[in-house]
């Protein structure tokens, strides 16, 4: 994601509308990240300070090549001052290489610093956040957002001081040479200064004008030439339609990216008219007070001297009137990061927390509910046991919370009423990665990270061996199909797991919870992407690792639900019915419902 910023000196309209609130709490935060490097900051400064001094000096050099060995006919004085503004012009280089390196280090460390320091905040969020935040947002504060800070530091800060630094030398050298002439000198600045904040506007403006007419021609094109637009307009016979608004937006385009060339080149003639009227109006009165008053003391040289120093001056200002816009823009990313900062862990382990045996620990479900919204109340007053040992199956309608239960166990979300028990003790008392490293779980989103299986599988014991690795796969029915690929258990998965099909994907998903060998087993919908002779060449698998593990199961074949102890109807956010199969058909209601509409045509497909 993107943010548009106009050029320097001017705001967006969204910048506008989000200016951050300077406070000397928030300056005093984004000053903690500099105070570890303040020696670091203090040698930047020094080397600043020595730059801008360094550069006055080839101007004042000049003025006495001028007067001195010009006008005094002196070759050797001429070849001596050549060097010695050859060297200071070395020097100031060389101070300039150091002062960037210097500042790279510095911001480069504190990115350091800032991505370590928003990567473990994000990752003790709680899965809420994730499922309300959008992706490309994270992605932007955690890289683009804390990489800006470069900028900010070794940019904004940087070119603050040096600015600050080569006004004050400068007009120091000035006033020191000739007050009058310094006057003067400083008075040509705005003829430069304002046309170019003046064309800026102008060329922002088109800009902005431009860049809206662009996303509309991008977005005309995406729609129309994409597969499935182009398939409507054919169906429609939109063609000439479209073509001739495709047209009217082109053209408009056009009209705005050549007013925006010509206007850079009016502002280009007028820079250069005022860039060299600068100089003449110094060389003018610097000949009044020679030739006219006979200003004791002014010379040529000095005059020179004088242009060479105005003319440095010119970006440094425009610079500094422009300091409230890159302060502006720098506070705001500093807001935007701190935005992430402050969100709560509202799911972490307690200051007591608990690690109990949960060898023989029921899970019970005390008059849980919950919403994920204050308004809007999903489960209401959900009681169940699932006894030591025992495989309860939840079954429902699709989006009536069977998943949303599930993640209370591992809390993954958090119950607003009532109590989610291991054993008898809450879960919000457990040491929360005590808790999760008891507990195994196959979601129905089977997810690989993009890398081998071997690493995939891994990711559940970090120094399982081979043949424990090997173990788990023919234990979930994989092992084969892993050994007749090329590179074996080295083989890439691909993004997201993206080169295996669904049931492979899920099978090292199970064989991923059989090697973590787990206290409590979950599986949500574990055998979705599996066909009949799949899920029944790992049944068996399942049933010898759920034994003696209290499981939770959702699913939708009906020889998974007939094999639970116990099976748990949810309905309008209420456990409805519970008890086995058998049990809940001569019951009719909810469980009857679902087994004509959704089990009983799927036990049907299997027997074809």
């Amino acid at each position: 994601m993107q943010r548009m910023m106009g050029p320097r000196g001017f705001l967006t309209d969204a910048e506008k509308e989000n200016l951050p609130v300077v406070t000397w709490p928030l300056i005093k935060r984004i000053l903690s990240y500099l105070a570890p490097y303040w020696t670091r900051f203090i040698l930047v400064f020094a080397t600043i300070l020595l730059s801008a001094v360094l550069g006055l000096l080839p101007s004042i050099i000049t003025g006495r090549i001028v007067d001195e060995a010009l006008v005094g006919r002196d070759m050797a004085l001429l070849i001596k001052l050549l060097i010695a503004a050859l060297a200071t012009l070395t020097a100031s280089q060389l101070v300039t290489v150091l002062t960037a390196y210097l500042n790279a280090w510095i911001s480069q460390h504190i990115i350091f610093d800032m991505k370590n320091q928003m990567y473990g905040h994000l990752q003790r969020m709680s899965h809420a956040f994730f499922t309300s935040e959008r992706q490309g947002d994270i992605i932007t504060r955690m890289n683009t957002d804390v990489s800006g800070v470069s900028t900010v530091i070794s940019g904004t800060l940087s070119s603050i001081l040096s600015n600050i630094a080569t006004v004050v030398t400068t007009l120091t050298a000035l006033f020191s040479m000739n007050w009058k002439m310094a006057i003067i000198g400083v008075l040509v600045i705005p003829l430069l200064i304002l046309p170019t904040r003046s064309a800026g506007r102008t060329r922002w403006k088109l800009l902005s004008q431009s860049q809206a007419k662009n996303d509309e021609l991008n977005q005309l094109i995406n729609e129309t030439l994409s597969v499935s637009g182009s398939m409507l307009t054919k169906l429609f016979t939109r063609e000439e339609t479209e073509y001739t608004r495709f047209v009217e937006v082109n053209s408009e385009v056009t009209k705005l990216a050549l007013k925006e060339q010509l206007s850079g080149r009016w502002f280009r003639l007028m820079m250069g008219i005022f860039t060299q009227l600068g100089p003449l109006l110094i060389y003018f009165a610097g000949g009044w007070l020679i030739i006219v008053s006979c200003e004791a003391g002014l010379t040529v040289g000095a005059i020179t001297a004088m242009v060479a120093l105005v003319n440095r001056l010119y970006r440094p200002v425009e610079s500094l009137l422009n300091i409230q816009v890159d302060f502006t823009r720098s506070l705001a990313l500093f807001t935007r990061i701190f935005d992430y900062f402050d969100r709560e862990i509202d799911i972490k382990s307690p200051e007591n927390a608990v690690r109990p045996d949960l060898t023989g620990a029921d899970i019970c479900f005390e008059h849980v509910r919950f919403g994920y919204t204050e308004d809007v109340e999903i489960l209401h007053d959900i009681n169940f046991t699932v006894h030591s040992g025992e495989m309860a199956a939840i079954v429902g309608p699709s989006g009536s919370g069977k998943s949303t239960i599930i993640n209370f166990i591992p809390r993954l979300w958090d119950v607003d009423g009532g109590r989610v028990t291991i054993g008898g003790v809450d879960v919000r008392d457990f040491d929360l990665t005590y808790l999760r490293s008891q507990i195994g779980m196959v979601s129905q989103d089977t997810y690989l990270f993009n890398g081998t299986i071997r690493e995939n599988l891994r990711y559940a014991k970090e120094n399982a061996t081979d043949e424990e690795l090997i173990a788990a796969c023919k234990a979930a029915s994989i092992h084969d199909f892993i050994i007749a690929q090329p590179d074996g258990y080295d083989t890439q998965v691909g993004n997201r797991g993206l080169k295996l099909s669904g049931g492979e994907k899920q099978r090292i998903s199970i064989a991923r919870v059989i090697l973590k060998d787990p206290t409590i087993l979950i599986l949500d919908e574990a055998t979705s992407a599996l066909d009949s002779i799949s899920e029944s060449a790992i049944q068996d698998a399942l049933e010898v690792l759920m034994k003696g593990r209290t499981s939770i199961v959702i699913a939708h074949r009906l020889s998974t639900i007939m094999a639970a102890d116990k099976i748990l109807a949810l309905s309008d956010g209420v456990i409805a019915q519970s008890g086995k199969h058998e049990e809940l058909l001569a019951q009719g209601g909810v469980y009857q419902q679902l087994y004509d509409t959704q089990f009983g045509r799927m036990l049907a497909e299997d027997d074809e």
